[in-house]
């Protein structure tokens, strides 16, 4: 009598052996293996070719292009209308002393004078020139591109109001106006302590954003040397490598300027 197909035997029969499965593995892991030193190899290889490139500011050209055109997403993207949130100034506590590149030790804050440039100024301007400016006031988020932020009260002028009162940042020296007379505004801004070791460049609308600061006090007291005293700059709409202390020279320029985090590595544009 012929036993039904399918039946128990069958089965038992059709299941692979012990010696199959190893097989299968073995052959499986040498595939796995071929692959992934396939991929560590290319990795390797990309990583090397990466590494040969010429070099723009201490990162290699590919990445450059890369941050370039983050950085001309964010500027299209850009504009006075978006702000960084305010909070109670109950909330403003003393950020961390970070950083102390162009704060050398033989500064005398009373020999202290702004230098600032433009197509058809050159003023030394004083402190006290800068406090008759219109006060401005805000509470808001120091971030800083390590990862930690702190909320701060910050008091100054507006870098707009400064420009508009000394004729700086345009070609004929009137106010700038970057939505109506673009053409006419200059591009650029640099910044740098007085004995030059620190430096940052800006874009013109960020530096004509309205929490833009030259800022000369910081919760509710005047600022302090380890915190940039006399003159620091703080702006929202930048991580703080570009919040720079102990100002000394302003100049607005077509010309890109340096920037000392940027020709180490980091994003020259910093946005948030």
């Amino acid at each position: 009598m012929s036993r039904p197909v399918g039946g128990p035997d069958d089965r038992q029969s059709a299941s692979p052996s012990d010696a199959d499965v190893d097989r299968a593995m073995r052959v499986r892991s040498r595939r796995d293996f071929l692959a992934l030193g396939g991929g560590a190899l290319a990795a390797l290889a990309g990583w090397k070719w990466l590494e040969s490139r010429s070099r723009i500011g201490d990162v290699p050209f590919p990445l450059r292009r890369t941050l370039e055109l983050n950085e001309r997403l964010a500027a299209r993207y850009f504009n006075d209308d978006r702000q960084a949130p305010t909070f109670a100034r109950a909330l403003a506590r003393e950020p961390r002393v970070n950083g102390t590149e162009g704060l050398s030790d033989d500064f005398d804050p009373r020999e202290w004078r702004l230098l600032a440039t433009s197509a058809r100024a050159r003023r030394t301007i004083t402190l006290q020139e800068i406090r008759a400016l219109p006060r401005f006031e805000m509470t808001t988020d120091l971030k800083c591109i390590e990862g930690w932020s702190v909320v701060v009260h910050w008091a100054g002028a507006r870098l707009r109001d400064f420009a508009a009162a000394y004729g700086l940042g345009t070609r004929d020296g009137s106010v700038p106006d970057i939505g109506r007379r673009p053409r006419d505004v200059l591009k650029y801004v640099s910044l740098a302590t007085p004995d030059g070791a620190y430096y940052v460049g800006l874009d013109v609308a960020s530096a004509m954003h309205p929490q833009t600061l030259l800022c000369y006090e910081m919760n509710g007291a005047p600022l302090t040397l380890p915190h940039g005293a006399p003159l620091r700059l703080v702006t929202t709409v930048k991580y703080g490598i570009k919040s720079i202390k102990r100002v000394g020279a302003i100049a607005f320029t077509d010309a890109r300027p340096r920037d000392y985090w940027a020709e180490h590595g980091y994003d020259w544009y910093a946005g948030l």
